[in-house]
């Protein structure tokens, strides 16, 4: 295996390394006292930077912020809550008696469910999940979070995404980034909750759901972007947070792996905090190796593979990339094609 190839198509493409695993030293700085998955990956969702910025001019201002959990007083009051939903058995129990009632392993369903235990335990949560429904019985929509705030009534949608950087112009474009599984894109996604979703509590049978109008409709949107080459910086135009979560992507045969490095493949449902293990639970160089290949033996789906760092008796995430089939980039560029061609026959 060797390292992945550099490209970046431009030389303004290129920043210091340091972007590289910038989020993991940060989160580990300020919660690595958190051991409870639940409570990490709630940590995660409050502290992250948004994925989208939230001043570019193309949202609108559509895009939602929790304000409060990143910096000064709001933060302290923060690790404080979620210093007792790591301490006090009570509250822990009903984090894990609500996150019981969830009936599905998708890690979008997941991470909204721990926003909703946030927002009933802050007190602002009026719904979650309300699907609106026409007299026939057909699903017109569905409301992700409705919550009330100072101004009233606000509808927020919420994505939880993973994409990864499969570039072909001069330029990005939101629909170059992919989903692992080629199941979507950033353009599409933010297309769909901007003139779909987000238009939702404006619809005469949507209303009759509501015992007070909407004042607002905005997506919060957290998530990690990939890339071939880890320091490539997204150009501001695309409306991107300056600060996103990041990782790198790399085909099976071009991936490197360091022999004085412990890894871990993540399981879906841990994909969202950077991941703390023990060490007997993590891979040397060469099992990693033996795991990657038997996987891919027989499987196309991508892996979340991590690379750790001792510390304190634990094993602490450092950089996370996907591992995907040496077919990977093909498939993407296809799938964006047809989409192109189908988006062009309807206009």
């Amino acid at each position: 295996m060797h390292p992945p190839p550099n490209n970046a198509s431009s030389s303004s493409a290129l920043a210091s390394s340091s972007q590289a695993g910038a989020f993991q030293v940060q989160f580990h700085q300020r919660w690595n006292h958190l051991n409870d998955p639940h409570v990490r990956a709630l940590a995660w969702l409050l502290d992250a930077p948004d994925l989208l910025d939230i001043h570019a001019a193309q949202w609108q201002g559509k895009i939602a912020h929790i304000a409060g959990t990143d910096d000064g007083d709001g933060h302290h009051q923060t690790a404080r809550w979620l210093q007792a939903l790591e301490c006090e058995p009570e509250k822990r129990l009903a984090l894990h008696t609500f996150i019981g009632t969830l009936s599905s392993t998708r890690l979008g369903l997941y991470a909204e469910k721990l926003m909703a235990f946030y927002f009933q335990q802050h007190h602002l949560l009026v719904a979650h999940g309300l699907q609106v429904r026409t007299d026939k019985g057909s699903t017109l929509g569905e409301f992700d979070f409705l919550l009330q705030q100072a101004a009233g009534l606000v509808h927020w949608e919420f994505a939880t995404k993973f994409y990864l950087l499969e570039m072909r112009g001069a330029e990005p474009v939101a629909d170059d980034f992919v989903g692992p599984n080629l199941s979507d894109s950033l353009g599409q996604k933010i297309n769909k909750i901007l003139h779909r979703q987000l238009i939702l509590g404006q619809h005469p049978v949507a209303q009759s759901y509501l015992n007070a109008p909407v004042v607002s409709a905005r997506a919060l949107v957290k998530g990690w972007l990939f890339y071939p080459d880890q320091d490539f910086v997204v150009p501001g135009a695309l409306g991107v947070s300056g600060q996103h979560c990041r990782g790198y992507w790399s085909a099976l045969s071009l991936l490197m792996i360091d022999d004085t490095a412990r890894y871990l493949i993540l399981p879906r449902l841990r994909w969202l905090a950077p991941a703390k293990a023990a060490r007997k639970d993590t891979l040397n160089a060469a099992e990693t190796r033996d795991a990657l290949e038997a996987h891919f033996s027989h499987d196309r789906s991508p892996l979340l593979l991590v690379t750790l760092r001792p510390s304190g008796g634990d094993e602490l995430e450092t950089t996370r990339g996907f591992v995907v089939p040496d077919d990977w980039a093909t498939r993407a560029a296809e799938k964006r094609r047809l989409a192109t061609i189908k988006v062009d026959k309807e206009v």
